[in-house]
């Protein structure tokens, strides 16, 4: 954790917003339902604003703030959703103001103490905060998983930054700053093309960071492999991320 903010996915801003997996539809339901009210919601760190636009179904407003430009400057616009530059921890809403705040693959990066006591000055007595990350994902046949283990391993696991360590044990070590929401199970599943994987895989921050520290692109090491061991590249396969979900209830005034 940090005070100073790290962009690591504003050069590959573009491919996030194409190749990232979408959340679950009844996760955003199950979050509207759990709220006191629908009238505000505040995605942090929303990105190209995947979950932002799925709260919009359910919030008659929803702010969506990030502190990279390149990632808002890369997100879809849409009449419900209001994107404002802003780091976590120091979002600029007002106090008492949203019904619900949520964090989508992105708690880890923050200044955690920071960000709780920005999140308890922004939510309304009762208001509910979630976060969810989902985990290292698994495809569908034993050698194209294999490769895209060792990828993520391997050939740019070195790059990936130490707060990564927080998804890859599931947020066990994560503790919320109000009472436990107890929250259900979701899975995230996809058909993907090979190219729709290798699109996924350049998204990724470690990614970033190897072309960055070697001046290569690590998708060389990874698509002659995996192109035969795929069988017809235009099908897809499944593939598959544990999705871990934490919520927790602001107590009443």
């Amino acid at each position: 954790m940090s005070g100073s903010f790290t962009d690591h996915f504003g050069s590959v801003s573009g491919a996030y917003a194409h190749y990232r997996p979408t959340y679950p539809a009844p996760l955003f339901a199950w979050l509207a339902g759990v709220a006191p009210a629908r009238r505000r919601a505040w995605d942090c760190a929303t990105g190209t604003g995947q979950a932002a636009i799925a709260l919009a179904d359910h919030f008659e407003a929803v702010v969506a703030t990030d502190a990279s430009a390149g990632q808002l400057a890369a997100a879809r616009p849409h009449p419900g959703v209001h994107y404002r530059l802003a780091p976590a921890e120091s979002c600029g809403l007002e106090a008492d103001s949203v019904d619900l705040a949520t964090v989508a693959q992105a708690l880890h990066w923050f200044d955690r103490p920071r960000f709780f006591a920005e999140v308890e000055r922004v939510l309304r007595p009762g208001g509910v905060l979630a976060v969810w990350s989902y985990g290292i994902p698994h495809l569908e046949g034993e050698a194209p998983d294999a490769l895209l283990q060792q990828f993520y391993a391997d050939i740019v696991g070195p790059y990936w930054p130490p707060e990564k360590a927080l998804v890859e044990n599931g947020y066990r070590d994560l503790a919320l700053p109000f009472a436990a929401l107890p929250a259900p199970s979701f899975a995230m599943e996809a058909d993907w093309t090979l190219e729709q994987v290798l699109g996924y895989c350049a998204s990724w921050s470690a990614s970033a960071r190897y072309r960055a520290a070697l001046g290569r692109d690590p998708l060389e090491l990874l698509r002659p492999a995996l192109e035969a061991a795929w069988g017809e590249t235009a099908l897809g396969r499944r593939i598959r991320w544990p999705v871990t979900l934490k919520a927790s209830r602001r107590g009443p005034a």
